[in-house]
């Protein structure tokens, strides 16, 4: 499932970041830990060039009109770096200082902690700027993946990604369940043989199981949020051996024991499975809405969304599992008019809206739900209001998650984790307390 997440292609050139980090440039950016302190100036009008990709920069540039209009003497110049060639870019701009950098950056989750962490200095403090007053607009368990560790506000939300359970209906009635009854994922393990019965040759999941050709672990890093819990906590201790972390690694080896789990190694190898319909379950989140639709056209009316049964009887169904933010770079010799149009872009409904509505980009504005578009029943989905079920669980509040300065090193631990309990029958404890102990150990952290 991993090659289909912005996840996966934020982490694509996660390597280089720690690479340059690792190699002294981080004496360009200076020591200080004020990132509104760079080399930039406070300029409220002239040209903002804003870097981000593909259909995220076109629902940009369709904000840009009103933006002008409504703030004379600012020009925005929104351009398509691509992905993952933009993290390539903002890397080498924030090793070198801040040159060359544009003025806004859109940055994913598993980058900004990092560039925070190896680049002090190199992002605007947005709280000088009047971010705070934004606190309480986007969806909980966002705001603690901006703020840094003095507590400062280093971007602003744009895209929340809350996980889902996109199941297939027709497969489910014919085993007689009802995926809305599975309160926890021992309920569906318990349903495995009676749907397994009903439904030979298909696979209620499906994951990369040997890692090849990219590791796949966002059914078990979703497992993890689920309980609140990820590889660090949010003091940036390590939590990979956790009993969260075990539990998410047994659900797994108890779904692949049950033969419940199909194996999508090899390039395009879980779309492969869906469009040959041998997949059942998606646990995806709420960019799948429009996937789905896309890939699997043939199968319209087939799919249903669900909450994603909690982990333990009472316990979450709701999980941010990916986002995105806007950044002003601290370089910038015109932060105020960069943040004037990232405070446009992202704090009003009407302009995240307008880019949802031609993006795809699932917004972390919490007001924005009020259109009636969340509420607007899905042809795909057999008129199921699927955005809703989004909202809803949004609603209910999720954690956050601390990808920290080290993530990649964490991805390809617990991939090695994983691998050994899918191909040699791993204890998922032994194997996820080694990978504690070595990440702890690479990394300098202590372990939680």
């Amino acid at each position: 499932m991993s090659h289909l997440s912005r996840r996966d292609l934020l982490r694509a050139s996660g390597a280089g970041l720690f690479a340059l980090a690792a190699g002294g440039s981080l004496a360009a950016c200076g020591s200080g830990s004020d990132s509104g302190s760079g080399s930039g100036g406070d300029a409220a009008t002239g040209t903002v060039t804003v870097w981000s990709w593909t259909t995220a920069a076109e629902a940009l540039r369709g904000v840009v009109p009103a933006f002008e209009k409504d703030n004379p003497g600012i020009k925005v110049d929104v351009q398509d770096v691509g992905n993952p060639a933009i993290w390539d870019k903002i890397t080498v701009g924030l090793a070198a200082g801040g040159q060359g950098l544009a003025d806004v950056l859109h940055i994913g989750c598993d980058y900004l902690p990092g560039y925070l962490e190896k680049f002090p200095g190199g992002l605007a403090d947005l709280s000088a700027l009047g971010a705070d007053a934004h606190k309480e607009k986007f969806s909980k368990g966002l705001w603690p993946v901006v703020t840094g560790k003095d507590g400062k506000a280093y971007a602003l939300p744009w895209e929340v990604n809350s996980l889902g359970f996109f199941y297939r209906k027709d497969y489910f009635d014919k085993a007689g369940l009802d995926p809305n009854t599975f309160g926890t994922w021992d309920d569906v393990l318990a349903a495995a043989p009676q749907f397994k019965a009903a439904n030979p040759g298909v696979s209620l999941i499906a994951i990369n199981k040997p890692a090849a050709p990219a590791e796949d672990l966002d059914f078990l890093q979703s497992l993890m949020q689920l309980q609140g819990s990820f590889y660090f906590d949010l003091k940036g201790k390590v939590t990979m051996g956790s009993p969260e972390a075990v539990r998410a690694l047994t659900i797994i080896k108890r779904l692949d024991e049950a033969g419940l789990v199909g194996d999508a190694a090899g390039d395009h190898g879980w779309v492969n499975l869906l469009k040959a319909g041998k997949v059942a379950v998606c646990p995806n989140p709420a960019w799948a809405v429009h996937y789905l639709e896309t890939k699997v056209p043939d199968q319209k009316g087939n799919w249903r969304l669900a909450k994603p049964p909690a982990v333990v009887t009472g316990g979450k169904r709701t999980a941010i599992v990916n986002s995105t933010h806007l950044a002003v770079a601290a370089s910038s010799p015109r932060r105020v008019a960069a943040w004037r149009f990232v405070e446009y872009a992202l704090t009003r409904p009407d302009s995240v809206n307008s880019m949802f509505n031609a993006g795809g980009v699932f917004p972390a504005l919490t007001a924005a739900y009020a259109d009636p578009m969340y509420s607007a029943p899905s042809p795909f989905y057999g008129d199921q209001p699927v955005l809703k079920t989004f909202t809803d669980l949004l609603g209910e509040g999720a954690d956050a998650t601390n990808y920290s300065g080290d993530y990649a090193r964490a991805l390809k631990l617990a991939s090695d984790a994983q691998v050994k309990v899918f191909l040699k029958g791993g204890d998922p404890a032994t194997v996820l307390q080694d990978a504690a102990k070595q990440l702890a150990q690479q990394t300098g952290r202590s372990i939680a």
